[in-house]
């Protein structure tokens, strides 16, 4: 009998090449490095190269994740890539990357839930292999942040980075995923979004003068939801599980603000040593900000075989998701 398990085979990640530190944006816009450290936490962000994308930085994730989980890209029978930042309107991001890496039996499609992206890719590859539509999944959150950044505004352009993480994803004979729980509220929308560009408001000269083609954000109101949504959504995910908080070994939470993971992790009562955090190199990176977490949580020796891990994030529409897996 066909087994309707799944577990992360392996995982890797796409680093950009350039370094942003708070000095550097010091000298761009009003602010300081006190400032920004003390309010989010983050010290520097990666940015790409004008040779860098989004299926660049994937192609590097791929790669990694595939070797580690001994898969071929001929085994692959699903690729999704989570992004706001795709190498182009269409073809799908996924698409260009199943052409780089041979996959040539993969259906593939991008997916948008802004920084909840990946949480939403592992969830429909899950359930999509358990569901009987293959046996391997390739997932990618990815973005380029730093191209939709509009680097006149302070509020913003100190919080968001460059980069890519990638899991493989397969049916196993013993559980990995454990649970996962979606959501989402339409009418936050305007809380966090890129108003022009789309088929509302196509690229003019006036928008352009307007600088409507950069990401737009209520900063206060965005904290507000994130902070209440990562509780609810890790209680959620748990209690689908049936696995109490104590039994949690790792929290993977989007790294958007150490405040807001540090606020989070005390209404559930993780304590910080039971938290992975690489905020401070990274920044915001969006659909991209926990797999990279996750891999690098990996590649430091914080995840062991066995080890329960909760991942949960938050991100533009209003969406938020969590997901359980046993590693």
């Amino acid at each position: 009998m066909r087994s309707h398990c799944v577990k992360v085979l392996g995982t890797g990640s796409g680093i950009p090449e350039g370094r942003l530190t708070n000095n550097d944006l010091e000298k761009m816009v009003e602010t300081s490095d006190e400032w920004i450290t003390a309010r989010t936490g983050i010290k520097e962000r990666r940015i790409v190269k004008p040779h860098e994308s989004a299926a660049t930085l994937s192609l590097q994730a791929a790669w990694t994740a595939l070797e580690r989980a001994s898969v071929s890209p001929s085994e692959l029978d699903v690729i999704i890539v989570a992004t706001v930042t795709p190498e182009m309107p269409f073809p799908a991001t996924a698409c260009i990357l199943q052409d780089q890496l041979g996959a040539t039996k993969a259906a593939c499609f991008d997916l948008e839930a802004g920084c909840t992206g990946f949480v939403y890719a592992l969830s429909v590859a899950e359930k999509y292999l358990r569901g009987g539509g293959g046996e391997k999944a390739l997932i990618i959150g990815v973005e380029t942040l730093s191209r939709i950044v509009d680097w006149q505004d302070r509020s913003t352009c100190v919080l968001f980075g460059d980069g890519a993480g990638a899991a493989v994803l397969g049916i196993a004979d013993e559980p990995g995923v454990l649970a996962t729980y979606l959501g989402a509220d339409g009418r936050g929308g305007p809380l966090l979004e890129l108003p022009a560009g789309g088929s509302r408001i196509p690229p003019t000269s006036e928008t352009i003068e307007r600088r409507l083609h950069y990401i737009k954000m209520s900063g206060n109101e965005v904290f507000r939801f994130a902070v209440k949504i990562m509780e609810e959504a890790s209680r959620e995910v748990l209690r689908r599980a049936r696995v109490p908080i104590e039994d949690v070994d790792l929290f993977v939470p989007h790294q958007a603000n150490i405040r807001i993971i540090d606020s989070a992790a005390k209404r559930l009562g993780i304590p910080r040593d039971r938290i992975f955090l690489n905020v401070q190199k990274y920044g915001n990176t969006s659909s991209a900000s926990i797999p990279i977490a996750l891999n690098e949580a990996w590649e430091e020796n914080r995840i062991f075989a066995g080890d329960l891990v909760l991942l949960v994030g938050f991100g533009a529409g209003l969406t938020w998701g969590s997901a359980l897996i046993r590693w």
